[in-house]
């Protein structure tokens, strides 16, 4: 099932306060006072320009899991641009997470800790060595922050009892088992069996998609490893500036291919509960070295990914960036998040999009 446009379920309530609430939106305008200098923003659902084929929002629930949503999400869409449906499970990549990290724990002799933060490019890596299967086939519902702390619990004690690698994995599997969903070996899909790994490759190759950022503390035209705590694995992104950034996310979504957007949603002006992101003086000009000082100084963070999906704009001729977010369905578009085009040039960290969506 396709998901083009998700209505808002509304809560229930009582009469009274509807009335009270209708007249209030009336008064209002349907208008919200937003930055410091007060400027108006029109809160109403922009008109989609162009928006590409989705599966259903899903929640990531208790996890810092985005970065393995927003890039199985963008897989998604890739492939239903050519009609080929597939809805990928992102507790499976969790699970395979948690068993490497278990052992990185206990060959570091205890040293280590747990990390479940990523980029989206981890989760193509974790793919390429742990495989895939399809949602259905592997769903679960677990509180990934408190089974984490149980894996690293179960490592450190082998350290200590010198219990040995195999028999940590043994004890790691079966609490993954019991907490998440148990180890699958084969992927059934569309009458066919194969091995995760083999699944995986059928969806992803390991060099399908782009990472693109812009930031002129490094040259244009070079590749650089961006400096961000959740860039552990120091994946290289090819540095653009600022404009051709945008005008090739523009690109990819003009001609029917996702993006996958890593980015700042710290903001005062990011409200999952409104579904907008604005700056706070929306009015302002973004350039590349307004976007350059907000990281200098520490003021664009590494905090979320998701998958960009469309374009739209206002009333009044305001432009935004259509996303799929991970966080459920619960604010007014169905999960889903309208970015400002000027939040998108300051605050994206980076983005992964199709080769062929370059090339086109």
């Amino acid at each position: 099932m396709l998901l083009t446009q998700i209505p808002y379920r509304k809560k229930a309530s009582s009469v009274a306060f509807g009335l009270l609430l209708g007249l209030t939106l009336l008064l209002t305008a349907s208008c919200q006072e937003s930055g410091e200098q007060g400027q108006l923003v029109d809160m109403q659902q922009p008109k989609t320009e162009c928006m590409v084929k989705i599966t259903p929002v899903k929640d990531q629930g208790r996890s810092d899991f985005c970065w393995i949503y927003a890039m199985l999400a963008t897989i998604e869409s890739e492939h239903l641009l050519v009609d080929d449906s597939v809805n990928l499970s992102a507790h499976f990549l969790a699970r395979k997470l948690l068993e490497e990290q278990a052992e990185r724990v206990y060959l570091s002799n205890g040293k280590q800790k747990i990390r479940t933060r990523g980029l989206a490019q981890d989760a193509i890596d974790l793919m390429m060595r742990g495989g895939l299967t399809h949602f259905d086939a592997f769903q679960a519902d677990a509180n990934y922050r408190v089974v984490a702390r149980k894996v690293e619990q179960a490592a450190r004690q082998a350290v200590a009892q010198r219990a040995g690698l195999s028999n940590m994995t043994k004890d790691v599997e079966r609490l993954l088992d019991d907490a998440i969903h148990p180890a699958q070996k084969a992927v059934y899909w569309l009458g066919a069996e194969y091995a995760p790994l083999e699944f995986a490759h059928s969806v992803c190759m390991p060099d399908e998609y782009v990472a693109l950022t812009s930031f002129s503390h490094h040259p244009f035209g070079t590749k650089f490893a961006i400096e961000v705590p959740d860039n552990v694995c120091a994946h290289d992104f090819k540095n653009v500036s600022l404009d051709s950034l945008m005008n090739m996310i523009d690109g990819a979504l003009l001609t029917g291919h996702p993006v996958c957007w890593e980015g700042d949603t710290s903001e005062p002006g990011f409200s999952f509960e409104q579904g907008f992101a604005h700056l706070e003086n929306e009015d302002q000009e973004v350039t590349q070295q307004t976007r350059q000082q907000l990281f200098d100084r520490l003021q664009t963070t590494d905090d979320h990914c998701m998958e960009i999906i469309g374009l739209a704009r206002n009333t009044k001729g305001r432009r935004y960036y259509i996303c799929k977010n991970s966080w459920g369905k619960d604010n007014p578009f169905g999960g889903l998040m309208y970015l400002s085009e000027n939040y998108v040039r300051a605050k994206t960290l980076a983005v992964w999009m199709s080769w062929k969506a370059i090339q086109q």
